[in-house]
């Protein structure tokens, strides 16, 4: 309706008013209710579903009001009243009980008396702000100026603005899709302020009471700009749109100089749609191949996925996938990933300076984040490579409210073994497939439901009748609640398994399955704080409890002979508790300090090889075994766990930073391989394997050069590690009733 002439309009005015004559004219409705904490579009939705009323508005215009009313046998004229009387918005109600609300002083819902009775053509003037919003409301919504132009007020609204400061707190999203934007940077118009959203897309900003000028930017979005005025703390959500760039020219240049004022040394960040430009092999994009070009970062081997960060064994990182433990995260021998493209959404790589809410390994955490679904339109995507297929679904269950988020991909490798003409390939199997499943949901304005689930499989064999298969199986429930707008908590569960097996049954006499398994189930709290602009505080407690199938040997088929064979089951728990602050000294000085205290306990049922005291554990020194009843604690690990970070820019350009972290390892991976392998074990620490303990100190000069064009950094560190696990040649780890005799250097 952008575009209607003036003869037009008086024609839809004159149309209205004859149809609104032979409409009944309104009941004269009483309201009764209590809309407390309610958006203005949650009040609509309810008004509307109790009483006749419909409403006519801009959204933009009231996206920063929030409602609390309560309202007893009230006119709905009463009812807006009240809602409308600290703020520049005005209604009218015309006979059909339609109710339009705008910015403009003055509305009339209803044709002049005389209008039809006069001699000449008549032409009905509306405010420029009427037009705007009921005849350019598609055009308002897509201009980015109109966003930018517009006053918000924050806060309870007074005739004049007190000292003191306030904050302001809400989401940035995808104007697209929904979807929250993370690590968006906000700040005001010194620069000086600021801050950045987190996995939910959220932030929180302290900031003197008063008229701001915020500016958002996030790498692959447009820079936007919103004019507020702060009362007192309140909430604006705020959408941003993907920059579109060229073919002939990439540039990107959101914040191109986080190396420099970024916290945090050693932390790369990948965004999928950058990773996305990058050449990808066997068609499509592969997470771990783009991580492995990341400097301090190495392969352990070709044609693998495993991970050597900064000297560390392959063991040592932490992998998780939406906050849930992934223990092997390959397809395919190594060829491919476990994480689908098209589900991903951001990566994070931590090498030194690790945030003190991470723990149980000492290398690294890759944090891997997924798409939560468009909220906004259902939309789907594919892709067909040389080896794999892909596709995802995704859209809203309920429009801006609830989302999904469907992916799943194959391997089509088997069908291409059989045309090779090598016999040996042809008689072999390779294949794998996975699918994600994502379900977000907001409550209301302060609770958020998320839901992700992970299941994937491979099977192999290679030209005999041995069949080899691993499944990863990942689920994860998070309720994240907003206590005000400077603290918020996530509570999240997670469940992680991992099994594999290996079966023959060609030879009917020796017919065997073998298998191993190991799962854990994690519950933990996290909260941030945010009590003042120079001052983020986050603390939080876990538990984990593993529980571990250290591995079986059974007979496969009714004529097999082969006797029997299962470890004892294996079971632990792991808790923490953490602490942080990262606190701006001045503009130049920045510090981040945390404690991380945790606790490992192994529990009963469980039998324990003993063995000579100051002797080599092997069995020439094996002196008996002590057996524990089920849930006895027989073993105890704890420690505190340090971190510690310091940033100071030396110029506008350049920095100089600091960081030390101390972690502790209680799940060790027996291998006798450098690579990840199926067949790899995962073992507790017990009386005869002690936890690793790991301490890092890195240092590094950042400094950008032509504004920011270039970017050059030198880091260095220090490492130390005690309690590494080392193997003696020639013994088994599989299936070994006295591994411990099979380990050294952590004992």
């Amino acid at each position: 309706m952008a575009n209607l002439s003036r003869p037009v309009l008086v024609l839809f005015f004159a149309v209205s008013a004859i149809l609104s004559g032979f409409a009944q004219k309104p009941k004269n409705e009483l309201i009764t209710g209590d809309f407390s904490n309610l958006t203005f579009k949650q009040l609509v939705s309810e008004l509307e579903s109790k009483t006749d009323y419909h409403f006519y508005y801009n959204p933009l215009s009231v996206d920063s009001l929030r409602i609390n009313l309560s309202v007893n046998e009230k006119k709905m004229s009463a009812l807006l009243d009240d809602l409308f009387k600290n703020t520049e918005l005005n209604y009218a109600i015309d006979a059909d009980n339609k109710v339009y609300i705008t910015q403009a002083s003055e509305i009339q819902a209803e044709l002049p008396m005389d209008f039809f009775d006069r001699g000449e053509t008549t032409e009905v003037r509306l405010s420029s702000k009427a037009q705007l919003d009921y005849f350019d409301l598609e055009k308002a919504e897509k201009s980015k100026s109109l966003l930018e132009e517009q006053l918000y007020h924050i806060g309870k609204r007074t005739a004049t603005i007190g000292p003191g400061k306030a904050t302001l707190a809400g989401h940035i999203r995808d104007a697209e899709n929904g979807e929250p934007v993370i690590g968006a940077s906000v700040t005001d118009e010194t620069g000086l302020l600021g801050i950045s959203t987190d996995q939910f897309g959220y932030y929180a900003l302290t900031l003197p009471k008063g008229a701001h000028q915020l500016k958002i930017k996030s790498v692959g979005m447009k820079t936007t700009i919103r004019r507020i005025i702060l009362y007192s703390d309140g909430q604006l959500d705020i959408e941003q749109r993907e920059e579109v760039t060229p073919l002939k020219e990439v540039l990107i240049e959101s914040e191109k100089d986080k190396n420099i004022s970024g916290m945090h040394m050693g932390l790369d960040k990948l965004d999928i749609k950058l990773m996305k430009r990058i050449p990808v092999a066997l068609g499509e994009v592969d997470i771990f191949k783009v991580v492995l070009s990341l400097p301090g970062v190495q392969s352990v081997g070709e044609g693998t996925t495993g991970l050597n960060v900064r000297g560390g064994a392959t063991n040592q990182n932490l992998i998780l996938f939406d906050d849930a433990t992934l223990y092997n995260p390959t397809h395919l021998f190594g060829f491919f990933s476990a994480f689908n493209p098209d589900v991903v959404k951001d990566v994070e790589l931590f090498k030194s300076g690790i945030p003190a809410e991470y723990g149980g390994r000492l290398s690294s955490v890759l944090d891997i984040k997924a798409r939560e679904g468009n909220k906004k339109k259902f939309a789907g995507s594919g892709g067909i490579g040389p080896l794999t297929g892909r596709l995802t679904l995704e859209g809203p269950l309920i429009k801006d409210k609830t989302s999904f988020l469907l992916g799943t991909r194959s391997t089509y490798s088997d069908w291409l073994l059989r045309l090779i003409p090598n016999e040996s390939l042809r008689n072999s199997k390779a294949a794998f497939y996975d699918v994600n499943l994502n379900i977000n949901h907001e409550i209301n304005v302060k609770n958020s439901v998320y839901f992700t689930g992970y299941f994937s499989q491979d099977h192999f064999t290679l030209n005999s009748d041995t069949l080899y298969g691993y499944r990863n199986k990942n689920a994860t429930v998070k309720w994240k609640h907003i206590f005000g707008s400077k603290l918020y908590g996530v509570l999240t569960g997670a469940y992680s398994g991992y099994d594999y097996s290996i079966a023959s049954e060609k030879n009917s006499i020796n017919g065997f399955s073998m298998s191993y398994a190991i799962n854990q189930t994690q519950w933990k709290a996290d909260f941030s704080y945010f009590p003042v602009s120079k001052h983020s505080i986050n603390f939080g407690l876990s538990t984990i409890k593993y529980s571990i199938s250290p591995g079986s040997f059974l007979p496969r088929g009714s004529q097999s002979l082969v006797i029997p064979d299962i470890l004892a089951k294996e079971q632990a728990l792991e808790s923490a508790l953490y602490i942080s602050d990262q606190f701006d000294v001045s503009q130049r000085l920045s510090l981040y300090g945390g404690i991380r205290y945790s606790l490992f306990n192994d529990l009963g049922p469980r039998t324990v090889n003993r063995y000579a005291q100051g002797q080599p554990k092997d069995l020439d020194n094996l002196i008996g075994s002590v057996s524990y009843p089920a849930g006895r604690s027989f073993s105890t690990y704890h420690g505190p766990e340090y971190r510690f970070s310091a940033k100071y820019l030396l110029t506008e350009n350049s920095s100089v930073k600091f960081s030390f972290n101390r972690m502790r390892q209680y799940l060790q991976m027996l291998s006798n391989t450098a690579a990840i392998s199926p067949t790899d074990i995962w073992k507790l620490s017990d009386p005869n394997i002690k936890p690793q303990i790991g301490d890092q100190v890195a240092l590094g000069i950042y400094k950008n050069f032509r504004s920011n064009t270039i970017e050059t950094s030198v880091e260095g560190y220090y490492k130390a590690m005690r309690n590494s696990p080392d193997y003696k040649s020639g013994d088994s780890l599989i299936l070994n009733h006295h591994v411990e005799t099979a380990v050294v250097g952590a004992q």
